[in-house]
Parts: structure tokens; C-alpha cells; sequence
């Protein structure tokens, strides 16, 4: 009798979150767009570009900006397929014509859209009813992700809902603007490497966010680390939001970041051989409950070291030949 697959025994359909890359690395100026293209071409597809058409385009040349970023999706340099773009806001009068030039020209290359500052789920509804009319208007017949900034009062309120929308892929917090929209009540301290992590009107956004994404197979993604100069700060916040506030993926905005992000949220190799162990073993058992260590193993559990391996493929860690080829070379 064939051995069943961990996605066939242990994942109920819906319930598995997309496989997202654990870097989501953003890049505006055409140089550094470039550059990481480069980069993204030599590492392979463990971290995410999103070249930005919001804070990357010049006022008055956002047009101009947005067939420059269709250009660079559609170009050779987009080796492994896992470019996005980052919109305009839906209420700022880019927002439609950046839709249209990056639908109407890249839609069938673009790995997301990321809508940046809704103010609730209306905004969100507005901006996929959007992208779909584009996706039909151009005839791309792939359903794009979308990608949703949580970053205002409004869309945190309506957080679940935001991450409940069947268009919706991943969410992330949007660190800075957050803060700004408190008028000060929260210090500038609170967007810093320590502060963000230690004041509670910026950890219960975090954690709502998280929770919401989890609660609907959705992938949360941690905010910015501006001190990019500070890789040891980096990889400290890095592992804070891995391993204490949920977070499976996390923005860098600086080439010199992603490797830090990428190592500090992929599992050490105890954790993989662990997973390995369990998974075979468990798998041999028809994942029935089996005893590992002298600890009891069952179902729940395996879940777990399944997504610890699908996460240290994702994140670059290379696997026993023999465990590659039975749980991914036929998947």
C-alpha cells in the first residue's frame, strides 16, 4: 500500500496558508529595483521584490513609474516569478491607472498587489473589485493575490474581516504610518527596533493582525526594522516576531537585510532533523499516534513539523536527498 502524503493526511482543504517566501523585500528607485532583481536572480525565490509604485514614484510621474515597474515584471530579470507591486492608495487618484498599467501589462506575471492604507474592509472590497474588473477587461485568467497594509484605526477594527476576504493572501503591518496615526500619542520611540516591540498600543496591533491571519489560513507579515545598518537588532526582531508574535514573514527594506530575515525565520537544523525524524516515522505508522523520545506523537504534532520542513525548503535549508524525494520531488 502507498505511504499518504502529509497534505493528504494531516491539512483539511482550506485550512493551509499560502507558501509564501519569509522575506518580503521592497524596493521604489529604478537603480535598487534593479539591484534587487540581481539579487533575488542569485538567491533564488527565498524572498519576495515588491517594487512600489506608492512611495517609489515621483509626484506628477507616477504613470511613467507604473509601466517602468510593468516593464521590470515582465523582464528576463524576473527569473523565479515572485515579483509584486505595491498600489496606491484606493482614494488617491493613481490608484485605478496603476491597476490598469499593471493588470493590463504584467497581470499574468505578477505574483500580488499590495493595496496599501485602507480604512476598513470597504476599502479592501473596493480595491479587488478593482483588480478584478482589470483582470477581466485584459483577459488574465488567474485569479492575482492580493496583498492588504494594515496601517490605520479603521483597518485594524475591522481586521478580521480583512483577512476573512477570499481575495486576500497576506496581511502586514504597516508600522510607521500607524504610529503617525496616533498624533503623537504613541512616541517616536515606538516605531524603533525596541520600542515596536514593547509598547501596548503597537503590540495588541500586532498580535490582532496575527491572530486574524491565522485564524483564516492567511499569511502575516511583520513590520520594517529601519535601522538597517544594525543586522544583530535585525535578527533579535526578526526572532521576536517568528517565535512570540506569530509572524511567518517579515518586510525588509534594504538588500543587506534579507539574508538576516531569511536565517532568523527559517528552523535550526536540530528542528529540521527533529521534523524528519517524527514525519518518517509517523508516515510508516499511517500517521497513527507513534512514540518519538519517549514523548507521545499524534496528529496535531505532525502538522507542526510538517510546516517546520515545508518552512526549511521555503527558506533555502537543503533536505537528505531520500527525504526531498519522498515528500517533494512527486508534490
Amino acid at each position: 500500500m502507498p505511504l499518504i502524503h502529509p497534505r493528504d493526511a494531516l491539512i483539511a482543504e482550506g485550512d493551509a496558508a499560502p507558501a509564501l517566501p519569509v522575506c518580503d523585500h521592497y524596493a521604489g528607485v529604478e537603480a535598487r529595483m534593479r539591484k534587487s532583481l540581481a539579487l533575488q536572480a542569485e538567491l533564488g525565490p527565498v524572498f519576495d521584490l515588491t517594487l512600489d509604485c506608492e512611495d517609489g514614484a515621483p509626484v506628477g510621474g507616477e504613470a511613467e513609474h507604473a509601466h517602468r515597474v510593468a516593464e521590470l515584471v515582465l523582464s528576463d530579470a524576473n527569473r523565479h516569478g515572485r515579483v509584486g507591486a505595491r498600489v496606491h492608495p484606493v482614494d488617491h487618484p493613481a490608484f485605478a491607472q496603476d491597476i490598469a498599467t499593471l493588470v493590463g501589462r504584467a497581470g499574468a506575471r505578477l505574483a500580488y498587489l499590495m493595496v496599501p492604507k485602507p480604512r476598513g474592509l470597504a476599502d479592501v472590497e473596493r480595491a479587488c473589485a478593482e483588480i478584478d474588473h482589470a483582470l477581466r477587461v485584459h483577459d488574465v485568467a488567474r485569479p492575482l493575490p492580493v496583498h492588504v497594509l494594515i496601517e490605520t484605526h479603521g483597518a485594524l477594527r475591522e481586521v478580521d474581516g480583512i483577512a476573512a476576504h477570499p481575495r486576500i493572501e497576506s496581511l502586514s503591518f504597516g508600522l510607521m504610518d500607524f504610529v503617525s496615526a496616533h498624533r503623537g500619542a504613541i512616541p517616536a520611540a515606538g516605531m524603533s527596533v525596541a520600542g515596536q516591540f514593547t509598547h501596548p498600543l503597537v503590540v495588541r496591533a500586532k498580535l490582532e493582525i496575527a491572530a486574524a491571519c491565522h485564524g483564516h489560513a492567511k499569511v502575516p507579515s511583520h513590520c520594517v526594522v529601519t535601522e538597517f545598518d544594525d543586522l544583530e537588532a535585525l535578527k533579535a526582531a526578526a526572532l521576536r516576531a517568528a517565535r512570540e508574535f506569530g509572524y511567518t514573514r517579515m518586510w525588509s527594506i534594504h538588500p543587506n537585510q534579507i539574508r538576516t530575515i531569511v536565517d532568523a525565520f527559517a528552523p535550526d537544523r536540530d528542528e529540521i532533523e527533529r521534523a524528519i525524524e517524527i514525519l518518517v516515522a509517523a508516515q510508516e505508522a499511517d500517521w497513527a499516534p507513534i512514540r518519538h523520545d519517549s514523548t507521545l506523537q499524534d496528529r496535531a504534532s505532525y502538522r507542526y513539523y510538517w510546516q517546520t520542513l515545508e518552512r526549511a525548503r521555503r527558506t533555502g535549508r537543503t533536505l537528505p536527498g531520500d527525504i526531498e524525494a519522498r515528500f517533494f520531488t512527486a508534490a
